[in-house]
């Protein structure tokens, strides 16, 4: 695969399983968002909730996305033991009752706060 250079978004799609209480959520979301300051590659984080008046959501509720200069820079993160820590299933996976995943997303930025809008 050729290296992308420029900005690169991983980005992940999720619905909580239904009866995750609002601190684990908010616990989750807070958890996530400090992966930034452990882990060099990972420059921004920001996520957000379903805000689609379209019904086009298929379902999920949250949208995560973590940006990067490179693709070399997602795999350091994918192999980082904060990541393999945080992303482990008996941490983070087991909440989730829908996610769905997409990364080298090459782009310039999105110009605007993220809502999940699909």
């Amino acid at each position: 695969m050729e290296e992308a250079k420029g900005v690169v978004k991983h980005v992940l799609l999720a619905k909580f399983k239904e009866g995750t209480a609002q601190d684990q959520i908010d616990q989750l979301i807070k958890d996530y968002a400090n992966l930034v300051n452990l882990i060099e590659p990972m420059k921004s984080f920001q996520w957000g909730k379903n805000v689609s008046i379209e019904n086009l959501h298929q379902g999920f509720t949250h949208i995560f996305e973590s940006t990067f200069e490179s693709t070399e820079g997602v795999a350091e993160y994918v192999a980082h033991p904060a990541h393999v820590e945080y992303a482990n299933f008996n941490l983070f996976i087991p909440f989730f009752s829908r996610l769905s995943g997409l990364t080298n997303l090459k782009h310039k930025g999105l110009g605007a706060p993220l809502g999940l809008s699909l």
